[in-house]
């Protein structure tokens, strides 16, 4: 296993550097530290974790002649957005400034003033087949096993895999968790995170939830947040525009880290859905689409796994399938709402066919390759 040359932020993100602040943000162990510091080679590391660094950051002692200052862990700090505002609107980008974390920066609760309009954003996801530039079903497998996480993945072993995964989640709760929020029922939330990755590819229920875990819905809510916001999760809403009884609510949870979903049809999809979000991310943050994913499913049970809108307009209609399938009622049904184009992703296909009602069964490695939306 090799690390990708360039992940497909490298070039973005430099130009980015030249205007404004650049924000990293993803995952924790995605690999945003070794991006932020390959953007520019001569650049000033500081790591808010380290109390050396941090008395730097906080006294603002670096050198004003380096190309770039790297701020890693910056959203630890109290009120990071006003002390980012303050440097930005003094010194401007001279030298560039690269903020990175492993919590959404734009929504962490220690927000202080607002940087609109002064910064652009990069969220940097695992690998998928795309960045790996793999067209193959080995290498679909091999995410399958162990995830696109660079750590596992460069080990290329189901026993690091595993022993990464107690560590990693482990920090998040325990580490990372309380600089955001002041929770303390850890065990509770281990627990949501177990519920969860039983329940991919369903619907959630957020009163099941609540009484599974024995709290009221209200506080379920707000842990499902703090997991969206330390990348934990991520939630794929229903879209329900135009379409006659579809349901408003219980949006799907899927994970950053899938390899650890027992299911394997539940695991491709969260797959499948891991892979479009990056997409998603990737045309927002670095083309400016107006690009988002939803799934489709009305009060009979009839739905499809996932439908990508561009500029708020029905675009394509997504099923991913572990093997063919002749069945497109549901997206049939859909169509009759929707003018958008349609596919099977299929993980184990023999070839590649087109079905009824225009639908097109797709080999999955090939299409996740290069993942066309815009």
């Amino acid at each position: 296993m090799s690390f990708p040359a360039d992940r497909g932020y490298l070039a973005t993100a430099r130009r980015d550097a030249t205007e404004k602040l650049v924000l990293l943000s993803g995952a924790r162990q995605t690999g945003k530290t070794t991006l932020a510091r390959m953007l520019f080679a001569g650049h000033v590391y500081l790591n808010y974790d380290n109390v050396s660094d941090r008395v730097d950051i906080e006294k603002q002692r670096w050198s004003r002649e380096a190309e770039a200052v790297v701020f890693d862990e910056l959203h630890k700090m109290r009120k990071f957005k006003s002390f980012l505002k303050g440097i930005y609107d003094v010194e401007g980008v001279n030298p560039r400034l690269i903020v990175t974390g492993s919590a959404r920066l734009d929504v962490a609760r220690k927000t202080g003033d607002s940087l609109a309009g002064r910064f652009f954003q990069h969220r940097i996801h695992p690998f998928d087949m795309k960045e790996l530039k793999a067209a193959d079903r080995k290498t679909l497998d091999t995410l399958l096993e162990l995830g696109g996480f660079p750590e596992p993945w460069l080990k290329g072993s189901k026993a690091v895999y595993n022993r990464w995964r107690r560590g990693h989640l482990d920090i998040i709760l325990r580490q990372d968790l309380p600089d955001l929020e002041p929770v303390r029922e850890i065990i509770a939330i281990e627990t949501l995170v177990e519920l969860l990755r039983r329940s991919v590819a369903n619907p959630v229920s957020y009163a099941s939830l609540a009484r599974d875990l024995q709290r009221d819905a209200t506080t379920v809510k707000r842990w499902l947040g703090i997991l969206e916001n330390l990348f934990v999760v991520f939630a794929v809403k229903p879209y329900h525009q135009k379409i006659a009884r579809s349901i408003l609510k219980s949006p799907k949870y899927y994970f950053f880290d899938y390899a650890g979903v027992d299911d394997p049809g539940a695991r491709f999809e969260n797959l499948v859905a891991a892979a479009l979000y990056k997409e998603i991310h990737r045309l927002q943050d670095q083309e400016g689409v107006n690009a988002d994913l939803f799934y489709l499913r009305n009060k009979e049970g009839r739905e499809v796994d996932f439908l990508v809108t561009i500029d708020r307009k029905p675009a394509l209609m997504i099923e991913a399938k572990s093997s063919p399938e002749n069945d497109v009622s549901a997206i049939t049904h859909f169509s009759r709402f929707l003018q958008a184009d349609a596919i099977q992703l299929v993980h184990r296909l023999d070839r590649e066919r087109r079905l009824d009602a225009g639908v097109r069964q797709l080999d999955a490695a090939k299409w996740l390759s290069r993942i066309p939306l815009a």
